[in-house]
């Protein structure tokens, strides 16, 4: 029998800068090349970029396997490392930085992120070993056992409070709580305009109405995935970019099991269904009416007897129902009464939301093109399709400008207007690179800030009407909150479209 050192294994291991890494996605086990560095305890680092699959995949499965060969001179020389263990997320500032140090000696992207200063994209991960196993081809032919080294204390290294935190972080991902800013806007915008009619603002109705329209929300996005893996659709997309297209992804990564994401949808949508029940009798049947339609538009935009999205009008569903409708349902809430002007400030909302949506197919071309989702995109193709993504961005601004020069909106509506150069940057990027998915990413970026900055103006435009010029003050620093949003939301979209265009460099 030969037994191998502990330094050997290690030695090993420091030869091979690539090894195979496995990871469990439910009932599947997906297998990836990955750079890596290891250190004296056979903890193998790796690093990659945040909302990797691979790093979510480690967020629900911890359990990972990892594989390094060395073929040696001949096959008689090959070896191998196989190492099983617990993935841990390194948060350790000191740890951390180590990780990345001694990772960047080999992968071509952890250095150049490292070295200028992007690190914070990157999630590090420990692999901490329970079992190491060591095989020599030509020992291994003549009966010979493999070394093995057993680290029994590393078995419980994650525990159960830690699995439950990971499964939650699941739901995080499906619910894609940075998009249900959809949802919040136009609540915002119609407490803002029932503020300024009434003089008055309840505050209790206001939280329960932006509750609802984020639940409804919420069960979209759930459900949507359900559907999409049913059809096929998330699973044949290839040219997806996250987070803006090819939906949350949770289902085909094993991070929940589509029964898991059918009735997190459903529960949403009963309470959102209940709250709109008290929210009709407190303020009148339209919520009812309102609601029915937000629900029955939601839960059948991708499947179902409906299935809006494969007759081509998603998009106008949209648009009117995370536009109009939820701005004149907040306003209504407010006020037990109807009218025009939540209404027709909500326009520009809802082409902006319709674009966002709009946007966010291309990279969902091929895909939805193949399964028979039939959007407006794959009806138009991509390079047609982008003019009139420029007519809806157009759009926004001449409804801005033309209601307030009508008198329909209040002249300081037009604060609306201070987005038009992200709106023209936007087009700009679709019109040059709207079939290049990856190219693409600032115009959906993009896109969704001119949406969210657009609703708060127009939302603080209202805002300043309801407290006159004597409370000039508080609109002053409630509109610096919003500029502070904006300005992060746009430096941090610089910063993602500079960081991939100098990976692509990286990596030449």
């Amino acid at each position: 029998m030969s037994e191998h050192s502990r330094e050997e294994v290690i030695a090993l291991l420091n030869e091979v800068e690539v090894a195979a890494i496995a990871t469990s996605t439910g009932d599947k086990v997906r297998l990836r090349m990955m750079h890596h560095a290891s250190d004296e305890n056979f903890n193998i680092y790796l690093a990659t970029m945040k909302g990797d699959p691979k790093a979510l995949q480690m967020t629900n499965h911890p359990s990972v396997s990892v594989l390094a060969h060395h073929p040696g001179g001949n096959i008689n020389e090959s070896r191998e490392v196989e190492i099983t263990g617990k993935a841990i997320f390194v948060h350790d500032q000191e740890e951390r930085e180590h990780a990345l140090r001694i990772t960047a000696e080999r992968s071509p992207v952890v250095k150049y992120l490292t070295e200028t200063g992007n690190s914070g994209v990157l999630d590090c991960i420990k692999i901490v070993p329970e079992t190491v196993k060591l095989r020599v081809f030509s020992e291994i032919v003549q009966g010979m056992p493999p070394t093995v080294f057993e680290f029994p204390q590393n078995r419980e290294v994650v525990s159960d409070w830690q699995l439950l935190k990971m499964k939650l972080k699941s739901w995080r991902t499906a619910v894609r709580i940075p998009f249900l800013t959809a949802s919040g806007v136009p609540v915002l915008l119609g407490g803002a305009i029932a503020w300024f009619t009434t003089g008055s603002f309840q505050w209790g109705l206001f939280l329960l109405t932006l509750i609802a329209g984020l639940l409804i929300h919420t069960g979209a996005n759930v459900i949507n995935d359900y559907f999409d893996h049913r059809s096929g659709n998330d699973e044949a997309n290839r040219e997806f970019v996250r987070p803006f297209s090819g939906g949350s992804r949770v289902i085909q990564l094993g991070l929940l099991s589509p029964v898991e994401v059918l009735a997190g949808a459903l529960v949403a949508f009963f309470i959102s269904a209940l709250i709109g029940f008290y929210l009709a009798w407190t303020a009148g049947p339209l919520v009812l009416v309102l609601g029915a339609i937000g629900l029955v538009s939601s839960a059948f935009y991708t499947g179902g007897p409906l299935n809006w999205a494969r007759k081509g009008v998603g998009e106008l569903l949209v648009g009117l129902n995370f536009g109009i409708l939820m701005t004149l349902g907040a306003y209504y809430v407010q006020t037990s009464s109807f009218s025009w002007l939540p209404v027709i400030a909500a326009v520009p909302v809802a082409l902006l939301i319709a674009a966002v949506l709009y946007i966010n197919e291309y990279p969902d071309y091929l895909a939805d093109r193949q399964v028979g989702k039939n959007t407006l995109v794959v009806r138009l193709g991509r390079e047609r399709a982008t003019v009139l993504y420029a007519l809806m961005m157009a759009g926004v601004y001449l409804s801005i400008a033309a209601a307030a020069a009508a008198g329909a909106l209040p002249l300081t509506s037009l604060l609306g207007l201070l987005t038009l150069p992200l709106a023209v940057r936007a087009i700009r990027y679709a019109r040059k690179y709207h079939s290049s998915s990856f190219e693409l990413i600032p115009a959906n970026a993009m896109t969704v800030t001119s949406h969210l900055a657009t609703g708060l103006l127009l939302t603080l435009a209202f805002v300043w009407e309801a407290i006159g010029v004597q409370g000039l003050v508080y609109v002053l620093g409630l509109g610096a909150v919003f500029a502070a949003v904006m300005f992060l939301m746009y430096r941090y979209i610089e910063k993602q479209k500079n960081v991939f265009l100098g990976l692509k460099q990286a990596v030449r």
